[in-house]
């Protein structure tokens, strides 16, 4: 239990640290509104209604499709979307099997991706 809390505040920290550092973006609980692109907005909305609807693998597998040329929008899609994940509960991700290891794992995949893997690894 203890061990997921500190998972869970790792992610939270790292999300917003680089929403603040990258995009300028300061918030307790980041959210689709932050997104200034109608494509992007319309890119996250169903992800979003994928993972509130327990289809985590499928959301993520649908995340880097939409993400495929790593930019800089792409990554913010990525951040937001993980933001969302991490903020379920311990007992929903059980239920889908997921778990927060893996919202880690995605996020260090994305973070690859567009060129800025140093950053998770000062916070994983």
């Amino acid at each position: 239990m203890f061990e997921q809390d500190y998972i869970m505040r790792q992610i939270h920290d790292m999300i917003r640290a680089i929403l603040k550092l990258f995009f300028n973006v300061d918030t307790e609980s980041p959210a689709v509104e932050r997104l200034e692109e109608r494509k992007e907005n319309e890119a996250l909305e169903p992800l979003l209604e994928l993972i509130d609807e327990g289809r985590i693998d499928e959301a993520e597998n649908r995340l880097f499709e939409v993400t495929g040329d790593g930019s800089k929008e792409d990554l913010k899609l990525a951040l937001l979307f993980y933001s969302h994940l991490n903020d379920k509960t311990d007992g929903f991700l059980e239920e889908h099997d997921f778990s927060r290891e893996e919202i880690k794992s995605g996020l260090r995949d994305m973070m690859k991706r567009c060129g800025v893997e140093g950053f998770s690894d000062i916070f994983f």
